[in-house]
């Protein structure tokens, strides 16, 4: 093994959300003195606004650094943060590949929560050697003793080898390093083989095209080197080679074990995708690197360009974005009230809502999402072969199906015995099924339910911490489908219905849901000179109704005396004008009521629950 390999270590860290990976990773980055200490900033590896201001990661950032050991050797640290929110699993699941090892850390005043659980099985199915480690082990809450326990149970390991961290002053971040140092495997040497790196991520840079974040995995990379993409088979010439530290940094080359990034001029977005393999162009029959399972989406949302000329800018945009958000997924959709737009696929309405920030702030563009539904299948009579829907609009008519399924998942909550109650009562009401519940420890339960997708995506996690006063956690895995009383619910107005507002809604809940859109629309929906029926209808069977009241004009203003004959005919001939404008007459529902309905109505479903 080269000097060089044998002085690398990749790890990354894991860790449930605010649990404090990104502080850790700001100590360790100061330990080994990568930024000087008048340009250290709090989550310094987050580089958009966006995660600043919600103080959360949303993408996983590399950075490599130099660190002299205390046997005096100096070694080359390939360090991964990642994000922690169940959303962005998929980042997590992407950085893994790229590492030897992670740093799974756990809060020791919360201990270990769903997402720990789930970080934990991810590492384990790649494979990885994993360092406990607790933090906030100053706080006066902390449980260092307890925490260690549950994390022994957890691992399997003994309680000596969980470390003991406070990331916020930076109380055993050395010991950790020289940890990380001993206990984390140095890469396999293989730079004696024909080239193969793993795109586990990209970004799109205006003059210089795709930048491939890559892991070497075999050979050795310099510029000016041929290499293949081996799914699109196109070939390109390597502009520059070089690893992340705060900006790109250029080398002379990357071998076998490096993380880094490569740039070749490609300029079509589709060439670099996240899990293709990079391989030397001149090599025959090379076998691709294992990539990455395609994420299904979980949440699907039609976007659509509040300015029609935009189209083209949103579609640019949504491809450059998709290269650095892989999970994300988008067809074009043409809605009658909306116009042209994309059928969006997301992981959950975190990451909906992240990608709507994005668009808005990184391409200047002004966006309308329908409101959020989850992907549904139907078994149709004819055949008896099932369709997946992924837009509440194509379901079809009641006749035409024997029946439809709903996506279920394997909900698992962590909360205190004194909010037991409470959290049992808000699962029961989104239509969930209890498996299991058992005694994590003197302080917390762990429950496990069956409940459909739909009724915890959203505002589930907020009233979860509202009854367990903030301490209840959650996590979910996709179950299957499962039969379930469905149906949809359709606008009317003036008899056109709005394609943009169909939904798919529990029979149950059906004119809940019904009563809340007419009422909303009511109130959103300018005047006309004749009168608007709002109609919430199954079918054809109307179950709400509202009436926006037409504008009144005074045409007997100028009649100032005389027969009152004269009045009642000036009125006559205005009332049967009113009729013949309603037969012809459209409702131009603005685009701005659509956003204010679709935000009033998940704001009033979350306060309602």
């Amino acid at each position: 093994m080269s000097r060089e390999t044998k002085h690398t270590r990749n790890f990354c860290i894991v860790a449930h959300i605010d649990h404090g990976k990104s502080t850790l990773a700001d100590r360790i980055i100061e330990q080994t003195g990568a930024v000087p200490a008048a340009k250290m900033r709090a989550q310094i590896l987050d580089d958009m606004d966006l995660e600043r201001e919600r103080g959360i990661t949303i993408k996983a950032h590399a950075i490599a650094l130099e660190y002299t050991a205390r046997d005096g050797e100096t070694y080359h640290l390939n360090l991964i943060d990642t994000p922690g929110h169940v959303d962005f699993s998929y980042e997590v699941s992407r950085s893994l590949a790229a590492c030897e090892a992670a740093i799974l850390l756990v809060d020791a005043t919360q201990g270990v929560e769903a997402q720990t659980v789930a970080n934990v099985y991810m590492a384990i199915e790649n494979d990885l050697e994993i360092l406990p480690v607790l933090n906030k082990i100053d706080m006066d809450t902390a449980r260092p003793d307890d925490v260690r326990q549950e994390v022994v149970d957890l691992l399997g390991c003994r309680p000596e080898e969980v470390l003991a961290v406070s990331a916020k002053n930076g109380t055993g971040v050395a010991d950790l390093i020289e940890e990380i140092i001993r206990r984390v495997p140095p890469p396999e040497e293989r730079t004696d083989r024909l080239l193969r790196c793993l795109i586990f991520d990209s970004q799109f840079d205006a003059y210089r095209g795709v930048v491939a974040h890559v892991r070497v995995m075999d050979g050795v990379l310099h510029p000016g080197d041929r290499v293949r993409f081996l799914a699109t088979g196109k070939e390109y010439e390597t502009q520059e080679v070089g690893v992340f530290q705060l900006k790109l940094a250029p080398r002379k080359m990357l071998t076998a074990g490096d993380v880094g990034y490569i740039i070749a001029g490609v300029k079509d977005v589709g060439d670099a995708r996240v899990g293709d393999t990079i391989a030397a162009a001149a090599g025959d029959g090379i076998t691709p690197l294992q990539g990455y399972a395609e994420m299904k989406p979980m949440v699907y949302s039609g976007l659509f360009p509040v300015a029609s000329q935009d189209y083209v800018n949103l579609k640019d945009a949504l491809a450059k974005l998709r290269l650095n958000d892989a999970a994300l997924s988008y067809e074009p959709e043409t809605s009658t009230a909306l116009g042209f737009g994309f059928r969006c696929g997301f992981l959950g309405p975190l990451h909906l809502e992240v990608v709507q920030e994005r668009l808005q702030r990184e391409y200047n563009l002004t966006i309308i999402a329908t409101m959020p539904n989850v992907p549904y299948r139907v078994r149709m009579k004819a055949g008896g072969e099932y369709q997946t829907i992924d837009n509440p609009s194509h379901v079809p008519d009641a006749g035409s199906f024997e029946q439809i399924e709903e996506p279920y998942v394997r909900l698992y909550l962590v909360a205190p015995p004194s909010s037991i109650g409470a959290v049992m009562k808000l699962v029961t009401e989104r239509r969930g099924i209890q498996q299991n519940m058992e005694h994590v420890d003197a302080g917390r339960m762990r429950l496990e339910y069956l409940a459909p997708l739909g009724e915890i995506l959203f505002g589930f996690f907020d009233r979860l911490k509202t009854v367990t006063r903030g301490y209840g956690t959650m996590d979910y895995e996709f179950h299957g489908f499962l039969p379930s009383q469905m149906v949809k619910l359709e606008v009317v107005l003036n008899g056109e219905k709005v394609d943009a507002l169909s939904i798919v809604v529990h029979e149950e809940k059906a004119y809940e849901w019904g009563r809340r859109l007419v009422d909303r629309l009511k109130d959103l929906i300018p005047r006309q000179m004749f009168k608007i029926a709002i109609q919430a209808a199954i079918g054809g069977r109307v179950i709400a109704r509202s009436t926006v009241s037409a504008l009144r004009k005074d045409v007997t203003a100028k009649c100032y005396g005389g027969d009152v004959t004269r009045k009642r005919k000036l009125l006559e001939k205005q009332k049967k004008g009113k009729k013949r404008m309603k037969q012809i007459g459209t409702v131009n529902v603005p685009q701005e009521a659509f956003l204010a309905l679709l935000r009033a109505t998940e704001e009033e479903d979350s306060a309602k629950r």
